[in-house]
This record gives structure tokens, C-alpha cells and sequence, in this order.
């Protein structure tokens, strides 16, 4: 015979039987070890089956045989007594697990904060441009080959611009230079080739967008 575990432990599986059986509930939902009588009116078998008292006290049982557990279930009715107002509010309660969204608002202390320094928006403390976060492409500081950065220039564009916005500078420059528009006047044909060129290196560039 194995020596008994040091640490008192019972390993047998005849003990964990035991153990399992006390409150065991059987396959058909009866509670087997229950010494409760049914609850229905003048019945007086075991009441081995519970069923929840009300739809407002889930957690409390009523106990009965299994004739007129079943007799209850049938009866049963979760919404009894609820109007459709009611009805409808469960439903879209249950759609988000019964955590509703809540607005988003401030709080009455902190906007009356913000009112007394005349700010309606905690960003006005920044100035109209709180808001904005336009990168380092606005400032000029984009890393691009020196010929797109020349072709910026001539084209009066910004490095942060689409292609599309560059394509409006270029069209615009176009306009006032060439001798067709200017009643035939070729006194700006060098700065418009330089134009035509600068275009030209940017519209097959990859470093801005369409």
C-alpha cells in the first residue's frame, strides 16, 4: 500500500466522488441532495428543482417537484407586466450589453473655469491655429533632391503642396508667360522655359502625392 501524502492531500478518486456528490445536480436539473419539499400549494414531493422567483429577483428560487417545475416554466414570462416603452428600452440595453453610451461633454466646474477667462474652447488659448498641425513639410525642412527644391521655387510652390496643387501654380505661371497671352510679347521666354522644366520634375517625382 502507497504511503499516505505528505502533504495530506487525498488523491483517490473514490474521495473526489464523494466530494462531487454533495449539492450534485443530476442530468435532468434536479438538485439530488436537496431536502426542500415543492413549494406548489398542497404538494408534498421533494423540491429538488428551482425556478427564480421573479423577473426582479433572478438570484431568489422557488423550489419544486419536477410536475410543477415544468407547470412554472410554462407559465413563465420575463416580461410580464412591462409596457412597450420598457420592452423596447431592454432590447436596445441588451444591443450594447448594457453599457450605453454616455455624451461626451465637460463638466459644469470646468467649463465655468474656462468662461471666466472669456474661452468658450480650451484651444483659443493657442490662437486660431491651435487646432492645425500642418508637419514639417510647411516649414520647409523636407528632405527632397535639389532639383525638385529648385523646381519649388521657380514654380512659387510649397514642398508640402500634391502634385495636383503644383499642377495650378505651374498652369498659372504658364498663363502669364507665354507669348501667346501676352500679345506675342517673347521677353519672358527664359523664365519660361525654366518653368516648363521645373514641371517637368515634378510630375514624375515620387515624393508627391497625385
Amino acid at each position: 500500500m502507497a504511503n499516505p501524502d505528505p502533504f495530506g492531500f487525498d488523491l483517490r478518486v473514490s474521495s473526489d466522488k464523494k466530494k462531487r456528490n454533495r449539492g450534485k445536480r443530476g442530468m435532468s436539473g434536479a438538485f439530488e441532495t436537496s431536502q426542500r419539499e415543492c413549494e406548489h400549494p398542497g404538494c408534498r414531493e421533494a423540491g429538488q428543482y428551482r425556478a427564480p422567483r421573479s423577473p426582479d429577483h433572478l438570484d431568489e428560487y422557488l423550489w419544486f417537484c419536477k410536475e410543477h417545475v415544468r407547470e412554472y416554466n410554462l407559465k413563465w414570462n420575463f416580461f410580464n407586466g412591462t409596457t412597450e416603452e420598457e420592452f423596447q428600452e431592454q432590447i436596445d440595453n441588451d444591443r450594447v450589453w448594457g453599457r450605453s453610451t454616455k455624451p461626451f461633454s465637460k463638466s459644469p466646474d470646468e467649463q465655468r473655469a474656462w468662461a471666466r477667462l472669456g474661452i468658450d474652447d480650451p484651444h483659443q488659448v493657442l490662437g486660431e491655429n491651435a487646432t492645425r498641425n500642418p508637419g514639417k513639410s510647411v516649414t520647409g525642412t523636407r528632405k527632397l533632391p535639389p532639383t525638385e527644391r529648385r523646381a519649388l521655387d521657380i514654380l512659387e510652390a510649397k514642398d508640402h503642396w500634391t502634385k495636383t496643387e503644383i499642377r495650378k501654380a505651374y498652369k498659372s505661371l504658364i498663363k502669364v508667360l507665354h507669348p501667346d497671352m501676352n500679345g506675342g510679347d517673347r521677353s519672358d521666354e527664359d523664365r519660361l522655359q525654366e518653368v516648363v522644366w521645373a514641371w517637368d520634375q515634378i510630375k514624375d517625382s515620387r515624393n508627391f502625392q497625385g
